[in-house]
């Protein structure tokens, strides 16, 4: 009994690094790669949880950035531009109806807050970013995150069989995509299962989405800072976590449109971006195990289900209808 610990851990980590391999092969599909990752995460206790969140973090941001170099500027700018408007409004209706939900569902304070933010914005980045400005436990930062990989997940599968149901152009599926889907990885993933043109769309529109994050931080922050002083507590400082990586993703796109001559390079990198965002997705489905699914539990797994669902659905029909495009 006392040698079965040591070879179930020999045996995850055998399975953890050949699903890694595997997926960073480039011979299966992100969703395909995301299930391995969440069969993974379910059955077998996970060897290395804390390297391969950072690793996975790390990846998911390399990922992104090379996969700048596939695109063109003048696209990305004009589909950046043209969703503006979009994403302001459907951002700040999002919190709104997140917070009522929160109390219809008597979640509380924080975690309601998190998932809230998570479900706006762009998921794991926003709830990463505003759990230290609210001082958020550990207990409700796991409870925002599993809620809203959940359902990140479910995204990821059912979006583009959707698309295909409604016969949404590639335009409209990238939009929605990035307008009803919480992280920029399943975003991406959904989008490139799709077509390159809605991950084109749905790429640029997701990281000015989660540009997002440092204007929402800061009013937080305000209002931590100003119920600390309401309620005679000294407020600490606190640090906004800027997605950095949206600048480089940037930069590599204008290499990309305007230094055309190392076009071959460009490509083989915006490949390399692909395969890293498959094993990326690998690794986010290993985080998910019986224990996140029992500390997500029932009230704030429905208010993020009745929020993602609303914002989903209205961001839909008006895609659908035509009344907002790209």
């Amino acid at each position: 009994m006392s040698n079965a610990p040591g070879v179930t851990t020999l045996h995850g980590k055998n399975i953890f690094f050949i699903g890694l391999l595997l997926s960073a092969s480039g011979i299966v599909s992100p969703p395909i790669a995301l299930a391995i990752g969440i069969l993974f995460g379910l059955t077998v206790e996970h060897p290395f949880p804390s390297e391969s969140s950072s690793l996975a973090k790390l990846l998911l941001q390399l990922s992104v950035i090379a996969l700048g170099f596939g695109m063109n500027l003048k696209q990305v700018i004009h589909a950046g531009r043209s969703g503006f408007v979009y994403t302001a409004v459907s951002i700040s209706a999002a919190i709104a109806l997140g917070l009522l939900f929160g109390k219809l569902f008597r979640v509380g304070g924080k975690a309601s807050f998190l998932i809230t933010a998570g479900t706006a914005i762009c998921g794991g980045s926003a709830i990463a970013a505003i759990a230290p400005i609210t001082d958020a436990s550990e207990e409700e930062i796991s409870v925002s995150m599993g809620t809203v990989f959940l359902l990140n997940s479910v995204a990821l599968l059912i979006f583009p069989a959707i698309g295909y149901a409604l016969h949404l152009s590639q335009n409209q599926f990238g939009l929605w995509a990035a307008l009803a889907i919480h992280d920029t990885s399943s975003v991406v993933g959904a989008a490139a299962k799709y077509g390159n043109q809605a991950l084109a769309i749905g790429t640029t529109v997701k990281l000015a989405r989660a540009l997002w994050i440092v204007p929402v931080s800061l009013l937080t922050a305000a209002f931590m800072a100003r119920l600390a002083k309401t309620s005679g507590e000294v407020g600490n400082k606190v640090k906004v976590k800027v997605p950095w990586f949206i600048l480089f993703f940037c930069i590599a796109a204008a290499i990309s449109t305007y230094f055309p001559r190392f076009a071959s390079t460009y490509g083989a990198l915006s490949h390399l971006g692909k395969i890293g965002l498959t094993a990326t997705l690998f690794l986010i489905g290993t985080s998910l195990s019986r224990r996140t699914l029992r500390q997500v539990g029932i009230k704030p797994f429905l208010q993020g289900v009745a929020l993602w669902i609303v914002v989903a659905c209205v961001s839909l029909f008006f895609i659908y209808r035509s009344y907002i495009s790209i």
